[in-house]
């Protein structure tokens, strides 16, 4: 991965001395199932233990032995024996090299998917903070990009919460659907491992045994856990786009947090550019794109091949490490993110009225009018208006055909921001309380 989009914590996770401290385990756990079983000597598992423990396994070593084998995981075991001595000849009895590599990307994926959440878990916590923050804030919704009626800025922000809660959920899924064990041998019959050795290793590594697996672990698991991070990607690049409109220069209802010293541009000192959101934006993309790969790896040849393999050696690490940097940085642009209250009332206020054009409809139809004829009248004086040609009440005041049927004090109540918002608690309480049941 670039260092530039990874974080610590996630990047470690696909270290190779943290892969090969997770195929020591397998190895070991495996071991000491089967001196349980009375299949090997359990003095040999307790040394394997000891000596591997509290070994530091030589990355460069391993990679040497890999040059002249070609076989990754027999370098590595070549290494554990140097290192363990005689009673390395009991490890990896009756495994192959499928259930070390397959049940490893497990344990990585489920420990991956337990960053993420709480990743998802600190940016819902944000989102839930801004919206109650600005609950109230009148805004204008857009259709088509244009104005239609009144939100509030807390309604957008809750909705983003509601959505990254669902996000939530899928991964927990896919956490689990992805956190299964391997340990079957040649073709995944058992022949030559006891069935009980995969069941121990699983429940020492929180996994679940996997009840078929042929070879390998069915990739239609890996393909949706894949497709979970490709769905929280575009999640975000639907907030981040949000804001990038929002800053643009002709709304600027709100923007990226500008922190003293920073620069906008190399050419133009007034500039603030929305480089965050752009960011989450390009890096959506990557993530996204690892889906596809993920899900042609489904199709393996009979019981086993190892077209997969390649593909998830990248995409393991490069989708969840994007995705950690990319929610770590979408919560910090929504922690900060400054907001112009007086900006929104303006915009609100800029069309002159004609954000009420629905309730003039309703109104006309509840006097009897029919609903075309009432449409027809409102656009008349509407258009004018968006033109720059006059104020929209004070037009519908001078419709004989409009005054007709509504007085001014009828007309004037129809105006009423507030009559937008009497339904947002309603809102509130079914994305927050829900979310907490």
């Amino acid at each position: 991965m670039v260092p530039r989009y990874s974080r610590p914590e996630m990047t470690a996770l696909w270290e190779p001395q943290a892969k090969f401290r997770i195929w020591f385990e397998i190895e070991a756990h495996a071991t000491s199932a089967m001196a349980e079983l009375g299949i090997v000597p359990r003095e040999a598992a307790d040394v394997i233990w000891e000596k591997g423990s509290a070994a530091t396994f030589d990355v460069d070593r391993i990679d040497a032995i890999e040059r002249e084998t070609k076989h990754d995981v027999i370098a590595f075991l070549t290494h554990l024996a140097e290192i363990v001595g005689p009673e390395a000849r009991f490890v990896h009895q009756g495994m192959t090299s499928s259930d070390v590599l397959d049940t490893t990307l497990s344990v990585q994926l489920t420990r991956a998917a337990d960053i993420l959440l709480a990743d998802l878990d600190a940016l819902l916590a944000a989102l839930e903070r801004r919206a109650h923050e600005h609950k109230l804030t009148p805004t204008i919704g857009r259709s088509h990009g244009i104005h239609a009626e009144p939100t509030t800025f807390g309604v957008k922000l809750a909705q983003a919460y509601a959505e990254f809660d669902r996000c939530r959920a899928r991964l927990v899924a896919a956490r689990a659907e992805i956190a299964t064990c391997a340990i079957s041998g040649a073709v995944g019959t058992f022949a030559n491992i006891d069935p009980r050795v995969e069941e121990y290793v699983a429940e020492k590594l929180g996994l679940a045994p996997e009840p078929v697996s042929t070879q390998v672990i069915p990739r239609d698991r890996h393909a949706m856990f894949f497709a979970t991070l490709a769905v929280i990607a575009s999640s975000i690049e639907r907030l981040a786009t949000e804001i990038r409109h929002l800053q643009r220069t002709e709304v600027l209802e709100a923007e990226e947090y500008f922190s003293a010293g920073q620069k906008g541009s190399s050419a133009m000192p007034h500039k603030r550019n929305p480089v965050l959101t752009e960011n989450l934006t390009g890096l959506a993309r990557m993530v996204r794109a690892y889906c596809i790969p993920a899900m042609e790896n489904v199709a393996l040849w009979h019981e086993r091949d190892i077209s997969h393999s390649s593909v998830e050696r990248m995409i393991g690490p490069d989708a969840t490490i994007t995705l950690d940097f990319a929610l770590a940085r979408l919560t910090g642009v929504v922690d900060k993110l400054l907001i112009y209250p007086e900006r929104m009332q303006a915009n609100l206020d800029r069309l002159g009225g004609l954000i009420h054009s629905q309730r003039v409809l309703l109104a006309l139809t509840q006097k009897g009018v029919s609903r075309e004829d009432a449409y027809a009248l409102v656009q008349r004086n509407a258009m004018p208006v968006w033109r720059g040609e006059g104020d929209f009440l004070t037009l519908l005041k001078a419709d004989p055909e409009v005054s007709a049927k509504l007085t001014d004090g009828e007309l004037e109540a129809l105006f009423d921001l507030g009559y937008h918002l009497k339904h947002v608690d309603t809102i509130f309480a079914r994305v927050f309380e829900r979310a907490r049941q």
